[in-house]
């Protein structure tokens, strides 16, 4: 019997916040981890929800895909996917499937959901088309603030001629968008009980991404005084790319200590309200009678780095914020042995084989990730033993791209130093070894796997002319026998 699917992604969360020995407060995902399986090592390919989206729905990274950042921005690199690019829904349309989606989409300006088979049950975001370079400098014309000597409030940001960023505060209600993202799954899950035909259904929130606005009663569950800092954020990211250090000096080192502790307490209380929603999500599902044959996934598109190296948001600093994202699937019709973790290096490209599979329809393209259906029934797969990323900026261009394995990372940075980090001494990133000849060969062969995945992703960031080819180990490395 064909398994529904209910999938419920969240903007901008950390893949921590989700784990039982958080402090985050999640007693709804804490229950639905202790029936499922949870995939504690999930990466996104790129930290911006466009791409990460993307893969998601293709199972395919940035370089197949063709979306780089976000549509929706006039200095775009795409404003949809590449011709060709087939997403599992329209598999799962075509097998049957009745889709429903609700919330954020963020896949491409030129197509909505409905272009892809779904039925939308609540606008997704953005709509279609980009905004106008006019509008963006009306914008300015509202919000920019030219000043000299501007008072900085709490928890803000002054960024002469760009406008106050305020990075946190207490909302007066809860969060429009998700709710009503939520109120329109629970409406059709009402009618879907008893339904003949298998279905599926996505809820995309935007909580808990900047600025963390929270209500009160989620806010109230934290004492700011049991916050802790980060161990990275005494990093003061000297032996990093200069674009680290100028993003912290210039924007978030005007944040003291208590209001940084505060940006992290506003992000785990926002959490806690994502779990009230999801709760609230599955009581519905629970009612219509078909939990034991639901396949339920909880996702995120992408991470925030929450003070870590005194940074928050996400952007071009590849730091494990934010690209570690949680991953909790439970199906009990389907699933072995529940209440497992798997540390195995998971990226958000898998989950379109593996619904595929679940569902019982033959794949017929390739996609990047791999089926994650053998851990589901308990088994040890071959599996693969490094991970990588691929971004080209956020709103701002650069080359960057990271390989990662349990021990080590590269990260090649087309614009500026490289970066190297022994994660076994160092899982904080704190200390740059890329000078240290003592990793050379290590270097080397990670150079060597960050290539070859390069060449079967169709990556086209293999250009050795002299003024760009600037890694220590260029494309070559792949054909060497050394």
């Amino acid at each position: 019997m064909q398994p529904n699917i209910l999938i419920f992604m969240t903007d901008h969360q950390r893949a921590d916040t989700v784990l039982p020995e958080h402090p985050a407060i999640m007693p709804n995902i804490n229950s639905f981890i202790n029936d499922s399986v949870l995939f504690s090592n999930t990466f996104c390919p790129s930290p911006h929800c466009c791409p990460a989206r993307a893969t998601f729905m293709s199972g395919l990274y940035p370089s197949g895909h063709g979306v780089w950042n976000n549509v929706s921005n006039t200095q775009a690199l795409s404003a949809g996917l590449n011709p060709g690019v087939r997403l599992w829904s329209e598999d799962l349309k075509a097998g049957g499937y009745d889709l429903y989606y609700a919330g954020k989409w963020h896949v491409s300006s030129v197509e909505t959901p409905a272009d892809r088979g779904w039925t939308e049950l609540f606008p997704a975001t953005p709509p279609r088309g980009m905004r106008s370079n006019e509008a963006e400098w009306e914008n300015f014309r509202e919000t920019a603030v030219c000043e000299k000597n501007v008072s900085r409030g709490e928890g803000q940001i002054v960024r002469p001629g760009y406008g106050i960023y305020t990075l946190y505060g207490t909302s007066g209600h809860k969060q429009k968008h998700d709710e009503n993202a939520l109120a329109a799954s629970v409406k059709q899950l009402e009618n879907l009980s008893g339904s003949k035909n298998p279905w599926c259904m996505f809820t995309g929130a935007i909580a808990p991404h900047d600025p963390y606005m929270v209500p009160k009663e989620y806010l109230d569950l934290y004492d700011i005084n049991k916050i802790p800092l980060p161990k990275s954020y005494e990093d003061d990211l000297s032996d990093k790319p200069g674009i680290y250090r100028r993003m912290r000096r210039s924007r978030f080192d005007q944040l003291s200590e208590r209001e940084v502790r505060e940006g992290i307490r506003h992000f785990w209380a926002y959490c806690s309200y994502l779990d009230d929603v999801f709760g609230r999500l599955l009581a519905a599902l629970d009612k219509t009678g078909q939990k034991e044959n639901t396949l339920v996934l909880y996702c995120a598109d992408h991470g925030d780095y929450c003070g870590e190296h005194g940074l928050f948001a996400k952007g071009i600093p590849c730091f494990k914020g934010a690209y570690h994202v949680p991953a909790v699937i439970r199906w009990p019709q389907g699933i072995k042995n529940p209440g497992r973790r798997v540390d195995e290096l998971v990226s958000l490209a898998d989950f379109a084989p593996t619904f595929l599979e679940a569902c019982g329809i033959k794949q017929t393209y390739r996609t990047t990730g791999m089926s994650l259906m053998p851990f589901l029934l308990g088994n040890t797969p071959k599996w693969r033993d490094f991970i990588t990323t691929q971004c080209n900026g956020v709103e701002l261009y650069f080359s960057q791209r990271s390989v990662m394995t349990g021990q080590y990372k590269y990260v090649f940075n087309g614009f500026d130093e490289d970066e190297f980090y022994d994660l076994r001494k160092d899982p904080d990133e704190m200390k740059n070894e890329i000078n240290n000849g003592h990793y050379e060969e290590i270097k080397r062969a990670l150079c060597k796997k960050l290539w070859s995945f390069s060449r079967a992703e169709n990556d086209n960031m293999i250009n050795k002319y002299i003024t760009v080819g600037l890694a220590p180990y260029g494309p070559g490395e792949i054909f060497s026998d050394n």
